[in-house]
């Protein structure tokens, strides 16, 4: 039996975003329009709305719905924003990105998932504002720098250098942080050339792999 994907995505914003004090207007519509499910193999297209991170092959997950939703609301995005998105995995934070932004550039480590990423964000016609690119993301991306916000979905041990470098001023960044398996997710303001850190919540995400990252 098929499920009914809008009736899940009702579910998913109302039981784990809402509930959970996710408010941001913008970030429950998108949620609640996007179909994750097409962002996730057949095999486990099933689990596509559960309360977890979802594997898309590579190594790779797709973040828990919760997670998603948090670090868009953290950036505070209006629309007028250019985004980097490190770690574009199958697509579906891009596509989310791209509803609540005006242009989305995101990085993927492995080309494969990349190409894949593409293929969902076109099939779902969520590519007319969101650019994936096969590439290093601890590294950024210079030749589209200074980014509004950058947002990573992937744990580091550090902020990577290269995406304070590449952040506006004013300009915000969503991060994980801290250990291999267990990081906290830090949100990092540039304004009047102050840098300041805050921690949101405590986090697990996969290993973010590049020059800046985990080898």
């Amino acid at each position: 039996m098929i499920p009914d994907w809008a009736e899940e995505r009702r579910h998913m914003v109302e039981r784990q975003l809402r509930r959970r004090g996710i408010h941001h207007a913008g970030v429950l519509a998108a949620m609640g329009e996007i179909p994750r499910e097409e962002f996730v193999p057949l095999e486990w297209r099933v689990t596509a709305y559960g309360d977890a991170p979802v594997a898309i092959g590579y190594a790779q997950t797709i973040s828990q719905p919760y997670m998603t939703a948090l670090m868009a609301a953290l950036l505070e995005l209006d629309g007028t924003q250019t985004v980097l998105e490190v770690g574009a995995g199958s697509g579906y934070a891009a596509a989310v990105l791209g509803a609540l932004a005006r242009r989305v550039i995101a990085l993927e480590i492995v080309p494969e998932l990349a190409e894949v990423a593409r293929d969902n964000l076109r099939r779902t016609g969520r590519d007319g504002n969101v650019e994936v690119i096969a590439g290093d993301g601890s590294l950024g991306y210079a030749p589209q720098a200074p980014y509004d916000v950058i947002s990573v979905a992937a744990g580091a041990p550090d902020v990577p250098p290269a995406l304070l470098e590449q952040l506006r001023d004013p300009g915000r960044l969503v991060i994980p942080v801290g250990e291999f398996e267990d990081q906290e997710l830090r949100v990092v303001s540039r304004r009047g050339g102050r840098i300041e850190t805050w921690v949101a919540t405590m986090c697990r995400f996969v290993p973010l792999r590049g020059g800046e990252g985990w080898a």
